[in-house]
């Protein structure tokens, strides 16, 4: 295994790591677990709901938990890393991810099931950015490389789909709580094998540069603080002190980070890293993606199990015809006809008329008729984004700063996420009481309010388009230097 310090300079590059493919698929298969564990809960919602008494406001940190956690400490666990060695970081990980699983499985309260996903989310964390970087290591070669990376991807999109049917089929066949008790043996299978399979590597590092940890505390103290005010905010007067404290916090917090960042040796996210105008603009947009991506299948699945009575397993075998991987698919063969630019826009665009769509489901509506239409015309927009925004995260920027920027997209989407989720759901519930109070029946209260958060999330779609198309740069690729190590452009 090669120390990262020996990759620089020119040094001949050693000779690959015969072990180097049974550890991808070892990695691969950790990092397939994990992202299960982000999509495989959707499904299983409504029976957890039901199972532990979770109010529908308190059923969004089954998935916040998670999120805040993983995307506050995202940046922090790539520099843990590197200090650190990314072997133990991994290993660290998928400790913490286990016992966190077994906390999840065995849950007898909403408290004790929102402590395991705290803790899942913060095992992604340590140890995602530890596993893509094993990968760049072992593949030195930059053949074998894009292969290595082709195939991550592959499976994270693959798992992005299956978590659907699997929680369905565990759910309907066995319980709920094996969606979480599935992960242990895979668990130990990565502590048996990964210590035989990869070599430690760590980047040599200034020891006086330090962790930026303070940065991690409040960014993560202040995304918690702003998600719990907005869920309170489902059940109490926005002017209540439930609502209004913590709001207040996250945001003090959220500034005390800017003034960390500002001032610190080595920063987590270097603020000069926005000063890129197509960075800075697909970021934004990548928050407004996923907060209508994950509020979406959220509020969906609600929608299906307690609307329209549909079983766990007929609910994520609905999922099947999303078409997200079909549209990155199309998405990254349109790319070098029309450019980033146009892909983007017309992705973000095109993936809000979807929302729109199934923003017309009514208690009566059919999963042909009603559900279908909106879904395959958002996933495949939706989809189609994902290799332009990629790209556009990376433009500009050199190999040395290429995981900076993924890392900084990652934390946007994770955040992205959470913050859609507090807003929109608490949207939905607010407006579902203020029917019921005017005498509407609970269904078509609770429909209405699905329905106008659908509407609601379908315009940050639109906005984000709208702000690729007018603020994106405009770089003509036949001017791109070889030499400069630039990841990508953008046309």
């Amino acid at each position: 295994m090669v120390d990262a310090s020996a990759a620089s300079g020119g040094a001949e590059m050693p000779p690959a790591d015969p072990r180097r493919w049974w550890a991808l698929t070892l990695v691969c298969g950790l990092q397939f677990m994990i992202l299960l564990d982000m999509t495989i809960v959707n499904v299983a919602l409504p029976k957890i709901e039901e199972s532990l008494g979770f109010t529908q406001a308190g059923l969004a940190w089954v998935v916040n938990g998670y999120l805040l956690m993983s995307g506050g400490l995202l940046m922090l666990g790539g520099r843990l890393a590197d200090v650190f060695g990314r072997r133990r970081l991994v290993l660290t990980g998928v400790v913490i991810f286990a016992v966190a699983s077994a906390v999840c499985g065995a849950a007898l309260s909403p408290g004790m099931m929102v402590a395991g996903r705290f803790g899942q989310g913060t095992a992604e964390a340590i140890a995602a950015p530890a596993s893509l970087g094993l990968i760049a290591l072992l593949f030195t070669d930059p053949k074998e490389r894009t292969k290595a990376l082709g195939i991550w991807g592959g499976l994270l999109a693959l798992g992005g789909t299956l978590g659907y049917i699997i929680s369905g089929l565990l759910t309907d066949l066995a319980s709920w709580r094996w969606i979480f008790y599935i992960n242990l043996p895979v668990a130990v299978l990565v502590l048996v094998l990964l210590p035989r399979l990869v070599s430690e590597s760590r980047m040599v590092r200034q020891m006086d540069e330090g962790l930026d940890v303070a940065g991690a505390i409040t960014s993560t103290g202040g995304l918690f603080g702003i998600v719990f005010g907005l869920l309170q905010a489902a059940e109490h007067p926005w002017g209540s002190a439930r609502v209004l404290l913590p709001l207040v916090a996250g945001v003090f917090l959220l500034l005390v980070t800017l003034i960390v960042e500002r001032r610190a040796a080595n920063p987590l996210i270097p603020l000069q890293f926005f000063n890129n105008r197509t960075r800075s603009v697909i970021n934004v947009a990548s928050l407004f993606f996923m907060a209508a991506f994950i509020s979406y299948t959220f509020m969906l699945t609600l929608f299906e199990q307690q609307i329209l009575d549909y079983s766990p397993l007929r609910s994520g075998l609905g999922y099947l015809p999303l078409g997200f991987a079909i549209g990155a698919g199309i998405g990254t063969g349109m790319i070098p006809r029309f450019g980033v630019k146009a892909v983007a826009a017309v992705g973000f665009i095109g993936a809000g008329v979807g929302l729109f769509l199934t923003s017309l489901l009514d208690t009566n509506s059919s999963y042909l008729g009603g559900i279908l239409p909106g879904m395959v015309v958002f996933g495949v927009f939706a989809g189609s984004t994902m290799p332009a925004a990629t790209n556009a995260a990376l433009h500009g920027v050199t190999a040395q700063d290429s995981g900076l920027a993924s890392g900084v997209q990652n934390t946007m989407q994770q955040v992205g996420s959470a913050l859609g989720l507090a807003v929109l759901v608490t949207l939905a519930l607010r407006y579902a009481g203020h029917e019921i109070q005017n005498g509407v029946a609970p269904d078509p209260a609770v429909t209405s309010g699905y329905t106008l958060a659908f509407r609601v999330g379908a315009a940050p779609m639109v906005l984000g388009g709208v702000l690729i198309m007018a603020l994106f740069e405009r770089v003509n690729p036949e001017l791109r230097n070889p030499t400069a190590e630039v990841v990508e452009v953008i046309r």
